[in-house]
Order: C-alpha cells, then sequence, then structure tokens
C-alpha cells in the first residue's frame, strides 16, 4: 500500500477484538439451552430470504460509486455480522432490565437482521466518506437508539435509517468540486442493479416474516413491487430529455413499493390499495430524486451517495401515512364513525410516532455524525473519499488508480 494511505492496523483490528469478546461473554453467560431455543422450520426459508436480502441484495446495491465496490460489498458484510450479534445482546439486555422473557431462536435473529437494514440505509448515505471504525461506531449508536424507544419498531426501520444517516453525512466535509470519484460507471450501475432485483424479490419475504397474516402481507408487498417496478420504468421514460429509460430510476424506484408496504401491508385488505400505494411510491421516488438533488441538497448541504432519501426517505414518509389513514378508516367503519374523540386519539398517536421517529432520527444523526468526526476515530480526508485503495490492497497497482 502506497505510504500516503493510512494504516488501520492499531485500529480496526483491536476495535473487532474487543466487540467480538463482549459478544462471546455475553453468549458464554445467558445463551439458552437446546431446550429453551425456539425453532420454526417454517420461518427458517422466510429467514433465508431476509438474510439473502440484507447481506447480498444491499453488499450489491451499494456498489453505485466506480471506485469503491471492495468496500462497499465489504463493509456492508462486516457491518451486518457485527450488528446482528450487537442487536441480540442488545435486545437480550432490554429484556433483563425490563424482568421480561423471550425464547431465542430465529424469530429473534430475524428481528436482528431486520434491524440491520436501518443500519444498512444509513451507511449507503454516508458511503465513501466514512472510514471502518466510524462505520462500526455509527452502527452501535443506531441500534441502540433503535432498539430502546418503545415505538420504534420494525416497520419504521427504513424511515429511522433514511434520516439519521442523512443527519450524519450532513456533519461530514464536503468533497472537493473536482472530485469526480463519486460518479458511477456503467459497471458499477449493472451491479448495483443486480443488488436491487434480490433486493425486490426477497422483500415480501422481508415484509410478511414476523406478521400475523404472512400470506396477505406478502401478497399485498407483491403487488405493491410490481406496480412500482412498471411504474418506475414508465416513468423514467416520461422524465428524461431524450425518452429514454435512466438506470438510476429503476435502481430507486422499483423498491418503492416494498419500502411503503412495511408499514400498511398487515392492515390491507384489498389488493387495488396496495397497487396504488406501490405507483405512489414509485412517483414520489422519482419526483423527488429530481427535486431533492436540484433544489434542496445544495442549500441544505445534503451529501446523499447513494441516493436514500428518495429510495427508502420519501416512500416511507408516504407509508407511514397511508397507515395511519387507513387505520382511521378502518376503525371508523367498525364504529361508524360515531366515536369521533377515539379516532382524534388514534391519529394523534399515529401521527406522534410517526414524527418522534424522524425527529428522533435526525436529532441524534447529527450528535451522531459530530462524534464521528473527532480526532481519535481518524476521520478520512476529503481527498480520499470514494478511494477503495485507501483501505484495500490492490497489487497490480503500484501508485493509484
Amino acid at each position: 500500500m502506497p505510504s500516503r494511505y493510512l494504516s488501520f492496523r492499531c485500529s480496526v483490528p483491536w476495535l473487532l477484538l474487543l466487540l467480538q469478546a463482549l459478544f462471546l461473554s455475553r453468549a458464554f453467560f445467558a445463551f439458552p439451552s437446546a431446550d429453551d431455543i425456539n425453532f420454526s422450520s417454517s420461518v427458517y426459508p422466510v429467514f433465508q430470504d431476509v438474510n439473502h436480502m440484507v447481506i447480498f441484495g444491499f453488499g450489491f446495491f451499494l456498489m453505485v460509486l466506480r471506485r469503491y465496490g471492495y468496500s462497499s460489498t465489504g463493509f456492508n458484510f462486516l457491518l451486518i455480522v457485527l450488528g446482528v450479534q450487537f442487536s441480540v445482546l442488545v435486545e437480550d439486555l432490554l429484556l433483563l432490565l425490563r424482568i421480561q422473557y423471550s425464547a431465542f431462536g430465529v424469530e429473534s435473529l430475524a428481528r436482528a437482521v431486520m434491524s440491520m437494514t436501518a443500519v444498512v440505509i444509513s451507511a449507503g448515505a454516508v458511503l465513501g466518506k466514512a472510514n471502518p471504525v466510524q462505520l462500526i461506531v455509527m452502527s452501535l449508536v443506531e441500534l441502540i437508539l433503535f432498539h430502546v424507544p418503545e415505538n420504534l419498531t420494525l416497520m419504521h426501520v427504513h424511515l429511522f435509517g433514511a434520516y439519521f444517516g442523512l443527519a450524519v453525512t450532513s456533519r461530514f466535509p464536503e468533497p472537493p468540486p473536482g472530485l469526480d470519484k463519486n460518479r458511477s460507471s456503467p459497471k458499477s450501475e449493472l451491479f448495483s442493479v443486480l443488488g436491487t432485483v434480490f433486493v425486490w424479490m426477497f422483500w415480501p419475504s422481508f415484509n410478511s416474516i414476523l406478521a400475523e397474516l404472512q400470506f396477505q402481507a406478502m401478497l399485498s408487498t407483491y403487488l405493491a413491487l410490481a406496480v412500482s417496478a412498471v411504474a418506475a420504468f414508465m416513468l423514467s421514460a416520461l422524465t428524461s430529455k431524450d425518452g429514454k429509460f435512466r438506470m438510476a430510476h429503476i435502481h430507486s424506484a422499483v423498491l418503492a413499493g416494498g419500502v411503503t408496504m412495511s408499514f400498511t401491508a398487515i392492515i390491507i385488505k384489498h389488493p387495488w390499495i396496495a397497487m396504488i400505494l406501490g405507483l405512489l411510491g414509485s412517483v414520489i421516488s422519482i419526483l423527488g430524486s429530481h427535486c431533492l438533488q436540484r433544489c434542496f441538497n445544495p442549500p441544505l448541504k445534503l451529501q446523499d451517495t447513494s441516493g436514500v432519501h428518495f429510495t427508502f426517505g420519501l416512500p416511507a414518509v408516504l407509508g407511514a401515512v397511508a397507515a395511519v389513514v387507513l387505520r382511521v378508516v378502518e376503525k371508523g367503519i367498525i364504529e361508524q364513525w360515531s366515536d369521533l374523540p377515539s379516532l382524534g386519539y388514534l391519529i394523534f398517536l399515529e401521527v406522534g410516532a410517526f414524527c418522534q421517529t424522524i425527529s428522533t432520527a435526525f436529532i441524534t444523526g447529527l450528535i451522531t455524525g459530530l462524534i464521528l468526526n473527532i480526532k481519535l476515530l481518524k476521520a478520512v480526508h476529503v481527498s480520499k473519499y470514494f478511494d477503495d485503495q485507501f483501505y484495500w490492497e490492490f497489487p497490480h497497482l503500484s501508485v493509484g488508480f
């Protein structure tokens, strides 16, 4: 490795060793016996789907930068295998503090893997700017913040992850205007869309693995994903200057239906509602990408590297609003709109949980971003942003790219 690149030999290996020792000690003293482990053979295939989605799908989904492919997939895998263990540890400690019992099994692992989606989404916002130590610290802090509040359920995972990541990345220095490494290439876009396809395929399992009515959630999610994919191709051709498809649109908008259904899949009773939400999710994703990148990102200094705001943030907001409307309509029909105070209280709770999720993500994200930029964590210089060679060996390259 050239001398101008820093060595993380004295930081990353020892941090990983310390964390793994913590996980091992907790498992040694608290891991349940074989009789206490809750195993369901029907859940494990769906758990495999979710695991493929988070590790393989998101790993390639983040390969959008032409010089950051090694780091995108490698660091994503590292964060997940560390984060799943830490998530189980945090959940276990919270259960002990509340004097509750929850059988360890595939479902607890599934919750841990699903919670890592928030971390992966946040990592996409700071893609190419945070070193491994910063990413690990960010993951640990975010998992604690995600698990502790009572109202942050797994359906808020995309909402929390997107706005937490945007707040964190706003605290990083902006890259110089002449830096061209933050662009994509046809090869990197192809790998990124490959990850998008895998995420798309396994998203119905993600939304239904912990649902009581699994078939209903799976059906609603698939229909919404199908409509959002069709709408993505349609809107891409309509909004581009020359009437051609843009891979950036397909990369983000085809997943909008799945993000929206994360809030509403379990409460939708009619397939046409899911299809309409999938269409609206794709519309808000593509139109949001135009408006945000041109109008809001420059003045607000939002450095959204992989577009998590319009890929996950905006569709999640749409899903949260749709969930409030559907719950109010369902309760109103059951009670024949006679108990208006009860409906008002329901709206207050749902909107309050939504607002608290975003505000918590923003505030804690800003604080985390400030923490990540202290000297102890060896922040990367802006000239080394989006550069694989800063972290990985390239024996065939003697000087650089």
